[in-house]
């Protein structure tokens, strides 16, 4: 028994270590890299080889690893973005996605914004791997859906053309400076009184959990701390002439779901 148990805690052990290099190695590590090469200055350089690599992006674009990763609260989060958008009075206007997201995230928002009788749903990325790669998960929905080549700090849509934005675990990974240039777009884009759906990570109450979400920040996603205070999305937006903000929190306040609504 003592030899059976010695050599699972070996194995998970492995595991554990082996999964945590893997994904620092796509994640920080390559910002270091990048950073040591002098290759930050165009527009993707702080996109990580995880969500551009096409065979990677298929790789990891699981749903159960990416529920384990949100810490199981994944479907929970997106059900808030979807209920609103059931709510809402889409009929005949254009839903926005800025920035495609593993998961289910995109073909829920998609089926949520059609039956509230959207007119289209363009999706956005600065990466065209992740438009390609969304696009297989929605083959029922065609008809619907527009794709774009887009930055989400500088949108080719116009001012007020869209009636919802949803934003899902796109702040977190961006450097300070673009946090803010996506929050403006954001609401730029957003016609007066549509909402922008923000799906992001939260500064958690109890110490322990906020001790291993310190932990995770600092290792894996430098630029996601600052969302715990000098960052915080509902400080930049409400900081916005004429927008108000809603804050839905989950698993002792880990995880975020903004709804920002632009003034009618």
């Amino acid at each position: 028994m003592s030899a059976w148990f010695s050599y699972t805690v070996f194995t998970v052990v492995v595991v554990l270590a082996s999964t945590a290099l893997f994904f620092f190695t796509l994640t920080r590590g390559a910002l270091l890299m990048r950073g040591a090469m002098g290759r930050l200055s165009h527009d993707a350089s702080h996109v990580y080889p995880i969500y551009s690599n096409m065979r990677l992006i298929r790789l990891v674009d699981w749903q159960p690893i990416i529920s384990a990763i949100l810490l199981f609260q994944y479907s929970r989060l997106v059900s808030i973005i979807t209920h609103g958008l059931h709510a809402a009075d889409l009929q005949d206007k254009q839903v926005l996605i800025t920035s495609c997201a593993f998961g289910n995230v995109i073909p829920r928002v998609v089926e949520a914004s059609v039956k509230s009788g959207a007119r289209k749903v363009l999706i956005a990325d600065i990466i065209q791997n992740e438009l390609d790669h969304a696009q297989t998960k929605l083959g029922d929905y065609a008809g619907k859906i527009v794709y774009s080549q887009d930055n989400a700090i500088a949108m080719q849509q116009s001012d007020g053309s869209v009636h919802a934005n949803v934003m899902f675990f796109l702040l977190h990974e961006l450097p300070h400076h673009l946090k803010i240039e996506a929050l403006n777009e954001a609401m730029r884009v957003l016609a007066p009184g549509g909402k922008l759906y923000l799906g992001e990570f939260h500064r958690p109450s109890p110490w322990l959990l906020r001790a291993l979400s310190w932990t995770y920040f600092k290792v894996f996603e430098p630029y996601g701390l600052a969302l715990w205070n000098t960052h915080d999305p509902v400080l930049q937006l409400q900081a916005m002439p004429g927008v108000t903000c809603e804050r839905h929190t989950a698993f002792f306040g880990n995880f975020q779901v903004i709804v920002a609504t632009k003034a009618a």
